[in-house]
């Protein structure tokens, strides 16, 4: 299996979102490690919400390590595990509007970005994978369970 999704993905529950999804569509990833979708449509109720554009980009990209790192010891003659780590990022992108207060200076166009950093020992893919699995399971739980949560946090200010 590889970092592929469906189209259209259920958003989670947020405020001021009535059913929300979004249609996507594959798109190039900027780097050949990575692998892209632009969100082409929105759905549900989402007042104000743009789907993906040149000036205001929509997107979710997930890259793996250019190298994979393998398990291997170390060359001092202790034998010591010297693993590196395999590091995998997930971005999305969306643009926003930011409002200036320069007089007359309406609204300017900015870009979020939310970047989840995965950092795998080598060698743990094949000697405990099913601790990844559980880590990965409570992580992306939290993460969908308080989605809603955590954005007011991100609005607000408050912890």
């Amino acid at each position: 299996m590889s970092f592929t999704l469906t189209s259209p993905v259920t958003g989670s529950a947020q405020v001021g979102l009535t059913s929300p999804t979004y249609t996507l569509t594959a798109d190039t990833a900027p780097d050949s490690s990575g692998k892209q979708y632009a969100v082409t449509a929105v759905g549900g109720t989402q007042v104000y919400v743009t789907s993906h554009s040149p000036s205001a980009p929509f997107t979710l990209t997930m890259f793996r390590p250019k190298q994979i790192k393998l398990l291997r010891t170390t060359s001092d003659g202790y034998g010591r595990i010297a693993n590196g780590k395999n590091k995998y990022t997930i971005i999305a992108r969306k643009g926003v509007g930011v409002t200036t207060s320069v007089a007359g200076g309406g609204i300017q166009d900015g870009l979020f970005v939310a970047t989840l950093s995965l950092e795998v020992p080598a060698g743990t893919d094949v000697m405990d994978a099913a601790n990844i699995r559980a880590a990965m399971s409570c992580l992306i739980g939290a993460l969908s369970t308080n989605s809603s949560a955590i954005t007011e946090t991100m609005i607000s200010g408050l912890l």
